[in-house]
């Protein structure tokens, strides 16, 4: 039930994180719709595909299309009453990143899949519906951009697989891997934090 719940919010978060995406676009509201949903449920889907869980979710439980709906229709009406928070993108999307990467992580451990196919499988579910709402809002995907935003997802499971190694409940494993997800992002949001980068002569 809780991993239920946190997937729900996870959806929520991307589809406001799509809402935002497209109104900076300066897209329809139809545009808006498409963009929400292909934030809210491309991690998701990339995961079910990979693990070959048919039907995938949204199409399995109509609750999560009911979510997007109401987190799209409650976005939209945010941005027309009241001013957008600074950095609320960088922030849902951060968010999001850290409640997907995990919750993708938590059903490839319950298939029992090798320690790197859980994080590669978390850290996809996380990063694949943000990669789609940059790629289909014309902007360099974040998942690309220098600063940290996979490696986080990365760090952020492998601690909460580590920490349920040495005797953490899952429950609190869960949280404390979202923490530190999120908390790398923004620190590369921020505070500049980015990995090292390759640059070879011309």
């Amino acid at each position: 039930m809780l991993l239920y719940v946190f997937d729900l919010a996870g959806i929520a978060v991307f589809a406001v994180s799509g809402v935002l995406a497209a109104g900076h676009a300066g897209l329809d509201w139809l545009g808006v719709v498409v963009i929400a949903s292909v934030t809210a449920v491309g991690g998701g889907t990339v995961r079910d595909l990979l693990l070959n869980r048919h039907p995938v979710f949204w199409i399995r439980e109509v609750r999560y299309a009911y979510v997007i709906l109401i987190a799209t229709a409650a976005a939209i009406a945010w941005v027309h009453f009241f001013p957008i928070p600074e950095h609320s993108l960088a922030l849902a999307d951060a968010l999001g990143l850290g409640l997907f990467a995990i919750t993708g992580a938590q059903i490839a451990e319950e298939r029992r899949l090798p320690v790197v196919v859980v994080i590669l499988i978390g850290t996809m579910t996380g990063a694949a519906g943000g990669l789609l709402r940059d790629v289909f809002t014309a902007h360099i995907p974040l998942l690309l951009s220098s600063g940290i935003y996979g490696s986080a997802a990365i760090t952020g499971i492998a601690a909460y697989l580590l920490l349920q190694t040495v005797g953490l409940p899952r429950r609190w494993a869960f949280h404390a891997g979202v923490l530190l997800i999120v908390t790398l992002r923004l620190g590369g949001i921020f505070g500049g934090w980015h990995l090292p980068v390759l640059r070879l002569p011309p």
